[in-house]
């Protein structure tokens, strides 16, 4: 068996005195590359890391949490090993070549796991930025890491089949067409993150409304080919990147950076409510603090037009008159002119929409002070529970379908006591 040995041994060049030395060679080289370990990883890297952790710096922590330096570390021992082995190993020992093609590989594996440590620290610390959390950085980390692991392969290869990378490369430009469909998603999401950024569309933290996924909620995270969206049942929604270009979305974050939040509600109200109002009227709502001043001018303002024109007075037909209706709208406006929740600097309106068969719809248009969502829902709902409230003081009605109290009231075996306030209802519309 020895016999056999040696004869390999000398088929490959190698005397048994050539051996020793490389034996010993191979010692020194493991021995170095040992003690250097040693050094760089528990000495350097270990001191550095119990700093950082005792450390409040965000940026110590990230550092050390990707095993940043032990990886650089590595491409460095392994480039003192392949140093090494030049030194002291001959040029023609087919050792040598393998250790070298060895270490080629190991400094190329390394390098891209640096790479890759280095682009997740960037991400950390960019996502803690006003500028991160505008840019997707997440798809362009994801972006680069895809490029240095095509290149890191290449090198792989030429190394193994000893050939230039040059080579490689022009034999790949007739797989174009298969490397276009299998990294379809990854280029096509590159190419909506670069827009989205660009243009300034959308960042995590905003709020994201895109009805065709099912999608109304926070945006948790932009990546290479995902976004994701916490809705606000606390479910995710994964959107292809490259659907936020295709398609349209609603951003809420201009609302929120507005600091006003649109209300845009309607009442309806009953139109055979709808009367002028009697002097006895007029009086009773110029009680009121906010249509005082109103009412006072409308009434001046509509005596001296009639007054001027001759009408008779005897027909509330002729001439001008004022009604419980538009005297409702007039109160609403300045009730919202003075409410200290709603925002005095935007849009605000009390309109009448057009009448439908389910009666006359009164709207207010304005902006609450508070954006966030619990405290718009309670002014909003504080403000038409005084509009309901106040309607019946105008001599209005809210309109509503028939319920089964109202057929009950129409029952010719309904009691008489359900009767009679329908038809006292009735005779004050009347008059």
């Amino acid at each position: 068996m020895w016999q056999s040995v040696e004869n390999w041994l000398s088929q490959n060049g190698i005397e048994m005195t050539q051996l020793m030395q490389i034996s010993k060679a191979l010692g020194l080289i493991v021995l170095i590359a040992v003690v250097v370990h040693f050094i760089l990883q528990r000495g350097i890297v270990g001191t550095l890391k119990r700093r950082a952790d005792q450390s409040r710096a965000m940026w110590r922590h990230a550092l050390f949490s990707g095993k940043l330096f032990s990886r650089i570390f590595l491409v460095i021992q392994g480039m003192l090993i392949g140093i090494q082995a030049n030194l002291w190993l001959s040029q023609e020992s087919i050792i040598r070549e393998w250790i070298v093609t060895l270490v080629a590989l190991w400094v190329v594996l390394f390098t891209l796991l640096a790479l890759f440590s280095a682009l997740d620290v960037a991400d950390t610390l960019l996502a803690r930025t006003a500028f991160g959390r505008n840019m997707p950085v997440r798809g362009i980390v994801q972006s680069l890491k895809i490029v240095f692991f095509v290149i890191a392969a290449l090198l792989a290869t030429s190394i193994m089949v000893d050939k230039s990378p040059v080579i490689l490369l022009s034999g790949l430009g007739a797989m174009t067409a298969v490397i276009m469909l299998v990294f379809r998603d990854p280029i096509l999401g590159l190419v909506a993150g670069v827009q989205l950024s660009a243009n300034k569309m959308l960042s995590v933290g905003d709020w994201l409304e895109m009805p065709k996924y099912g999608a109304d909620g926070d945006v948790i995270d932009i990546s290479l080919t995902t976004v994701k969206v916490q809705n606000w049942d606390k479910t995710i929604t994964t959107i292809p990147t490259y659907s936020l270009i295709s398609d349209s979305f609603k951003n809420w974050k201009g609302m929120q950076v507005s600091g006003g939040r649109r209300i845009k509600r309607s009442v309806l109200i009953d139109a055979t409510s709808v009367h002028f109002l009697s002097p006895q009227e007029v009086e009773q709502l110029t009680r009121a603090k906010l249509l005082e001043p109103y009412l006072k001018h409308k009434v001046e303002e509509i005596s001296a037009f009639n007054q001027r024109h001759n009408y008779d007075d005897g027909s509330l037909i002729n001439g001008r008159h004022l009604t419980n209706l538009g005297s409702l709208r007039a109160y609403l406006e300045r009730y919202l002119r003075a409410h200290p929740e709603i925002h005095q600097s935007m849009t605000l309106m009390v309109r009448q929409l057009a009448p439908t068969h389910e009666g006359i719809a009164m709207e207010l248009y304005c902006f609450a002070a508070n954006t966030e969502w619990v405290e718009y829902e309670r002014i909003q709902s504080d403000l038409f529970d005084h509009v309901y409230a106040v309607l019946p003081q105008f001599g209005l009605r809210v309109a509503q379908a028939p319920t089964g109290s109202d057929f009950r009231r129409l029952s010719p075996a309904a009691p008489q006591a359900w009767i009679e306030p329908a038809l006292n209802d009735e005779r004050a519309s009347q008059q």
